[in-house]
């Protein structure tokens, strides 16, 4: 019986390991017209700064939006984030029900992605957590003490413009 118990728990951990190796390697390499997630066009996407004004004016948008990639979640692509124009905080994207994720060569990269943004308050665990996935070091981390109101995209799809 022990050694059954062994050889499921052995069978288990090389099958776990193979499907988590399978996983990160599916990522296809950032390169124009790669896409992730849902299947895009760059068509009618706006720019950040188009995007601020018009969340200045409407809590939602729904659309396309074009920007440069300036950071990954270092962990596995869970996020990235957009420069935003002038001096301002880059923008967060998410990907819809972690559908997909991104490769660490996508920062540098303009991007159009297709989905949702509104302003929304992150708690300081999320700051947090997103710092800690960003590789951010422990004592930058630790300055992280008030929640923030900002730009939030859920991202449905993602296409390498260049």
């Amino acid at each position: 019986m022990k050694r059954l118990l062994f050889c499921l728990t052995l069978s288990l951990t090389f099958t776990t390991a193979a499907l988590a190796q399978e996983t990160s390697s599916d990522i296809p390499p950032a390169r124009p017209g790669v896409q992730y997630g849902k299947a895009i066009d760059r068509s009618g996407a706006i720019s950040m700064n188009e995007l601020e004004h018009k969340l200045s004016n409407d809590s939602v948008f729904t659309g396309k939006i074009q920007g440069e990639v300036i950071e990954v979640c270092k962990k596995k692509g869970c996020f990235i984030r957009l420069k935003r124009t002038g001096d301002g905080e880059p923008v967060l994207v998410r990907f819809r029900d972690y559908g997909f994720f991104m490769p660490q060569d996508i920062v540098g990269k303009t991007v159009v992605l297709e989905g949702d943004a509104k302003r929304k308050q992150l708690s300081v665990a999320q700051l947090k957590h997103y710092a800690e996935d960003a590789g951010k070091p422990a004592e930058e981390i630790a300055k992280i003490t008030e929640p923030k109101t900002d730009i939030n995209i859920i991202a449905d799809g993602v296409i390498v413009v260049n």
